[in-house]
């Protein structure tokens, strides 16, 4: 297992600019133009304007800029690299991006951790919160955007590490394309996306959608579902415009939680083995149905002044019920299986009121962003009570037949509102002679109360009253250099999430500062894109049980990450394309009322992560590829007691087109390495395997 640095905080952040200074010479070789990529030749089109893998703009700022004029480190995973490595999922797109590692999220949703801290909640959809606890579907994403470190001053509440924002498809194109894949362990999916647009007008419209029914590596596990997602455009290049876009999902599947541990290690047994009822496919499955309208409405009042106002309406749904393990004993070797079943419903709605303005002053030019939020969900957790239905070998289990019917004891019944409003300013200042500011702040009034449905339990409320400041300062030699300083804070309520609970409801919001020094190269006429950074991210008043009373739950954690991280994108006219990165986090906890914890390692975040993949197109027609993907040791459990190994993966693709349809054939673990993807993050038995060698076979036609 590797070790971090042994460094102080000061000495690590005066150390990484003299790093950066080693990339100064690089821009030399670079033209100074910054004008977007071409797109490569004979590659079929089948989102509208093609992007290639080097965007140079990004939306996480909330007003019109380059990321290079972006104080902050933003990933972004384009539509050719989701199209080329055949991505069907989140985890799919999210292992381009350096410093993001994987968690199981209960078998039921997307879940990851960024720069060594949890993202549970922090999943947006067009800059609008999506939180809710499901695994989401591609069909209808342009691309995916990862902000990293704290960004509460423009989305509100948490974000630690960063947060993950999917693009939708806009109704601005004329399209209609088909998409047909089998391959591995009984996979099939189909897709389509069917769009008009007309420019004269201005209106368009876009249906894109998707239907899958796999098996798997692992044994019972499957997958049904089936995605929808209509959109409406009118206006377009016209001072008001309308956007309405409707997304409706049904994801059913085993809730798999993996294989358990012993002895520091997840056990050696086949990949395929199965910790769970025999009758899994009826008792141990989990649905999730989700349903969302947007509206956006944007007014041009003249070239310096417009108005936008976003609505966004959910309902979701959640019927999970599940067996896995609970314990291990290590010296009888057996494992004890618990069923139990949760329901979730939830409905909520949020509303944003943006006026963007251009102004000179000062002698400088500013782009103020000015913006309130006001938003409410309301969601009911339904835990039925527990208990365990067998005990049975670690290495050779002999799975039960699980009654699921019977488990109908409710452990707890609740309701919980989550009722925000948030008022922000920003503003990106033009300083002149090379240097750009970024300077923001927010203030959220979020106000939880949680109502008991079960007799003899309280009802709990809270209110948080919280600043959200930003700053950055960006230095730009020239169209092919930026350099950039941050810091920003977040904030994360007691429950940011889940209901509040007679131990949380009196805690003060834990808060954590990012402090950020990086680069970004725009070279070869925006060809080859570069960016590092180095970071400091402190998480303060961590929740954790005080040691004198493990009943009551006390701020008494601090927890930091170091870190590295270098990515890159490239998009040459000879049909080279690549997209790789590498991130170092030296992730700690440096206070804790429980000494055992106390320079322990965060959870599932590796020390050292590398991704790389590189495409060639010959002659417009056909290509090859292929990729990599290491991550270093993990632990498990937050008592770094038991690691997940590193590993390293290999995939390749190769297409070719014929007509209008293009034919592509993609390999995953190609060295069929035995692997551990994903932990749970707060205990050693919960460990998800990686899938083995896989073929994955693609017919995409455009007409």
């Amino acid at each position: 297992m590797l070790r971090g640095a042994k460094l102080t905080d000061r000495r690590f952040v005066a150390s990484i600019p003299m790093a950066l200074l080693l990339g100064a010479a690089i821009p030399s070789m670079a033209t100074a133009q910054t004008s977007p990529p071409h797109a490569g030749e004979g590659d079929i089109v089948v989102t509208g304007e093609r992007e290639g893998y080097t965007p140079t703009d990004t939306s996480a700022a909330k007003t019109p800029a380059p990321l290079r004029d972006i104080p902050q480190s933003i990933a972004v995973v384009p539509a050719q690299v989701l199209l080329d490595q055949r991505a069907l999922s989140l985890q799919d797109a999210l292992k381009n991006v350096p410093g993001v590692s994987f968690a199981g999220g209960d078998g039921q949703r997307d879940q990851v951790n960024i720069r060594g801290f949890t993202a549970i909640a922090d999943q947006f959809v067009n800059g609008f919160r999506d939180d809710a606890l499901y695994f989401r579907d591609l069909s209808n994403t342009e691309r995916v955007e990862v902000i990293k470190g704290p960004a509460a001053v423009l989305y509100g509440r948490g974000s630690s590490g960063g947060l993950i924002n999917r693009v939708l498809k806009q109704p601005d194109v004329n399209i209609t394309s088909a998409t047909l894949s089998a391959g591995s362990f009984a996979t099939k999916r189909g897709e389509w996306d069917v769009g008009r647009f007309d420019p004269k007008s201005g209106v368009g419209f876009r249906l894109t959608g998707a239907y899958e029914d796999d098996g798997s590596f692992r044994d019972q596990q499957f997958l049904k579902r089936f995605a929808l997602a209509p959109s409406l455009l009118l206006g377009a290049g016209r001072d008001t415009t309308l956007y309405v876009e409707a997304d409706y999902l049904r994801d059913t599947r085993l809730m798999d939680l993996g294989i358990p541990a012993i002895n520091g290690r997840p056990v050696d047994v086949p990949r395929s083995t199965y910790y769970g009822a025999a009758n899994a496919r009826n008792a141990d499955a989990t649905t999730s149905r989700v349903l969302s309208q947007t509206v956006i409405l944007t007014h041009r009042f003249s070239d310096t002044l417009s108005f936008r106002n976003g609505f966004r309406h959910y309902t979701y749904q959640l019927d999970r019920h599940s067996t896995l393990p609970s314990a291990v004993n290590a010296a009888a070797l057996t494992v004890t299986l618990q069923h139990g079943r949760l329901n979730r419903d939830e409905d909520g709605w949020s509303n944003q009121s943006e006026l963007t303005q251009k102004l000179h002053f000062a002698g400088m030019e500013h782009t103020l962003l000015y913006g309130f939020e006001i938003a409410r969900q309301v969601k009911g957790a339904q835990t039925f009570a527990s208990r365990i239905v067998t005990v049975t070998s670690l290495f050779n289990p002999v799975l039960p037949v699980v009654n699921d019917a019977s488990f109908t004891k409710l452990s707890a019944n609740s309701n919980t509102t989550f009722d925000t409003r948030g008022l922000y300013v920003q503003d990106l200042a033009d300083l002149g002679h090379g240097f750009k500011a970024l300077v923001g702040a927010r203030h959220d009034w979020f106000i939880q109360k949680t109502y008991q449905l079960l007799p003899g339990q309280p009802n709990l409320a809270r209110t948080d009253r919280k600043w959200s400041p930003r700053a950055g300062l960006v230095f730009q030699p020239s169209a092919a250099q930026s350099y950039y300083v941050s810091w920003s804070q977040s904030f994360q309520p007691s429950a940011e999430t889940f209901a509040l609970a007679a131990n949380n409801a009196d805690i003060a919001p834990e808060e954590t500062t990012n402090r950020e020094v990086g680069a970004k190269y725009t070279l070869f006429g925006g060809k080859l894109n570069i960016q590092a950074a180095g970071f400091i991210l402190r998480r303060t008043g961590i929740k954790g049980s005080d040691p004198l009373t493990p009943t009551r739950v006390v701020p008494i954690g601090t927890q930091r990450t170091r870190g590295l991280e270098l990515s890159g994108q490239l998009d040459l006219p000879s049909g080279f394309q690549a997209i790789a990165g590498y991130a170092y986090l030296d992730t700690r906890v440096t206070a804790s009322a429980n000494p055992a914890f106390v320079n322990k390692r965060a959870t599932i975040t590796p020390e050292n992560a590398v991704n790389a993949f590189l495409t060639k197109t010959f002659d417009g027609r056909f290509g090859i590829g292929g990729g990599m993907n290491y991550v270093g040791d993990r632990w498990a459990d937050p008592a770094n007691t038991t690691i997940l190994p590193h590993y390293v993966t290999v995939d390749a693709v190769a297409w070719v087109n014929v007509g209008s349809v293009r034919l592509q054939l993609n390999a995953y673990n190609l060295g069929n390495e035995k692997y551990i993807i994903s932990g749970h993050g707060t205990s050693p038995l919960l460990n998800m395997p990686g899938a083995p060698r896989s073929l994955l076979a693609t017919a995409r036609g455009s007409f």
